[in-house]
């Protein structure tokens, strides 16, 4: 097959891509309602869980032959496993289910037919670019990334009779001495057995055991640094691929006739009435303190610890730096200035000096909030989070803003009544009074901007969305800082301003999103991630997590958002 470099372009690109993936997946399944909504496989409005991690190929750096191979992999795991059997099967733990569902991949894949010789060639490529990309990630190089790399190479050679790569034999090898004897007789029976899922899933969940009691990652938070890095190398992949069935809707997105025909692009009927304020500016200090008293029962009651998160968050963020030398040293750099003690001590071993480092944080937070009506009930839970982190970043010693979006008005405000005496000009892109909110800025300790961020609790700032203007100016707040900048955006929904989709059309301002967080993508100076309360982002988001409040911000909840930021 020709490899067509799949680079980081439009959304219609990636769409194309998907659309020519779900068609083949729908012609070697043999199921019509099998399509694509944004990254993930559904049925009709039913994701399809995919788990294996090397199923998913990214649009930056993966050529169009890995998404075939992707592609063909799904379409061998509908046709060859049966969903029952598979859950009955499937170990409770999560490492024991992390390897079990990459053998079960294994095994449908060693079931392709030798007739189908390109869906084979796909499949071996798509693994093998995988297995390059976690090289290049430089999970190797660490003890439980090297183990889980080492048993999915033994493993898939085994079961599909396709050899190690030389190269990867030399760099798995001292690993794979170590295994051969703790995995014992299991692997030979792993081929014999692949025709039959029953017979295939004893020796598997075996495998799965075994591993899996090395996998799993320390919760120790207090232990060393590389102990915490290993165990996020080892479970990095599982954080977006859960096999989990689907327990929330997908955002209902779609392309704007109305931006496309504009020659100029997205419109802006006046800003005359936009504004951005500080929170305090629009709710009485009486009500923040009130508002803040309330928020401090609330996180009391979650029980979260704040200093663990924060301890979290300075070894994911921080990178040592040179902080001068220590002398004294028996190895290291000779230190010129001890040189002399040669002569009056022969005997003198401490001749030498070693590099100091600290760990240095040097990153910028943004959470950018929809403060439309729909996120009226999560207010608190919203607040809660935010909160959360503000104070744990600061005790990783990293920079954080908390921003906020709505509009000034509905249905328009006295932008649309302009509009109306100017004789309602054809599509006159958006229609509203936009109003920016800033509850925390960067320069402003979480101490000082405590009553603030309470004010998320006052709901009738919540009106309605331009989520991608939004964007675009919690882009541009980062613009002047240095090193790592995240962007988490936290929404219920699609972007919802009522006087614009009536004067343009239904998916003005979706459309729009998109654009701009796939410009942001392309510019790569913010991560952009997608918060979706109780609702999939991914049409607009590539990188997006669903979160669930409808407990609270749990500890769940904060791992959810951790794990982004592990990645």
């Amino acid at each position: 097959m020709t490899e067509l470099p799949v680079r980081p372009a439009s959304v219609r690109h990636r769409q194309e891509v998907h659309e020519l993936c779900a068609g083949t997946i729908r012609a070697l399944a043999g199921q019509a309602e099998l399509h694509f909504r944004g990254p993930e496989l559904h049925r009709g409005h039913r994701r399809v869980p995919m788990p294996a991690p090397h199923l998913h190929p990214s649009f930056h750096g993966a050529d169009f032959a890995s998404f075939r191979g992707a592609a063909d992999g799904m379409a061998s795991r509908l046709l060859h496993t049966d969903p029952a059997l598979h859950r009955s099967l499937c170990p409770d733990d999560t490492a024991g289910r992390l390897i079990f569902e990459i053998l079960e991949q294994f095994r449908v894949e060693s079931l392709a037919a030798d007739a189908w010789s390109g869906v084979r060639a796909n499949l071996a490529h798509r693994f093998a670019q995988w297995s390059q990309d976690y090289v290049a990630s430089g999970l190797t190089e660490t003890v439980h990334g090297m183990l889980l790399f080492t048993v999915t190479q033994m493993c898939r050679a085994r079961i599909t009779a396709e050899p190690i790569p030389e190269a990867t034999e030399d760099l798995i090898e001292s690993t794979r001495f170590a295994l051969a004897s703790v995995l014992g007789g299991h692997l030979p029976l792993l081929r014999r057995t692949r025709f039959s899922q029953n017979d295939f899933g004893g020796h598997a969940q075996a495998v799965a055991e075994l591993i899996g009691r090395h996998l799993e990652p320390p919760t120790d938070t207090d232990g060393s640094g590389d102990d915490r890095r290993d165990g996020r190398a080892a479970f990095s992949l599982l954080f977006d691929f859960d096999p989990d069935d689907e327990t929330f809707t997908t955002a209902v997105s779609g392309r704007s006739r109305a931006l496309g025909e504009c020659g100029d692009g997205y419109r802006v009927f006046t800003r005359a009435y936009d504004e951005t304020r500080q929170i305090a500016s629009l709710v009485r200090p009486e009500l923040l303190q009130d508002y803040r008293r309330r928020l401090d029962l609330t996180i009391d009651t979650q029980r979260l610890d704040v200093r663990k998160l924060g301890r979290q968050l300075k070894a994911l963020l921080s990178k040592p730096v040179p902080d001068g030398w220590d002398g004294g040293r028996e190895e290291g750099y000779i230190d010129g200035r001890r040189l002399a003690q040669l002569v009056t001590s022969p005997t003198e071993r401490r001749l030498f000096r070693a590099e100091r480092t600290e760990p240095q944080t040097d990153t910028t937070v943004t959470f950018l909030i929809d403060c439309s009506g729909s996120m009226k009930e999560f207010g608190e839970p919203v607040a809660v989070l935010v909160d959360v982190f503000a104070r744990a970043l600061e005790l990783a010693d990293a920079r954080c803003e908390i921003l906020g979006f709505t509009t000034a008005a509905w249905n328009g405000g006295r932008a649309r009544r302009d509009w109306l005496r100017s004789g309602r000009p054809r599509n006159p892109g958006r229609l509203n009074e936009v109003r920016q909110l800033v509850f925390k800025d960067a320069e402003t300790s979480w101490r000082r901007a405590r009553p603030a961020i309470a004010g998320l609790l006052k709901n009738d700032l919540f009106k309605e969305g331009v989520d991608g203007e939004a964007v675009d100016w919690a882009c541009s707040r980062m613009r002047g800082t240095q090193g790592r900048r995240l962007l988490f955006v936290i929404s219920d929904g699609s972007p919802l301003d009522g006087a614009t989709a009536l004067a343009n059309d239904e998916f003005y301002l979706d459309h729009h999103l998109q654009v701009v967080v796939e410009r942001h993508e392309d510019e790569r100076a913010v991560e952009v991630y997608g918060l979706g309360v109780g609702l999939d982002l991914s049409p607009y988001y590539d990188r997006c997590r669903t979160l669930d409040l409808s407990r609270g911000t749990n500890s769940d909840v904060i791992a959810d958002v951790l794990s982004m930021i592990a990645h």
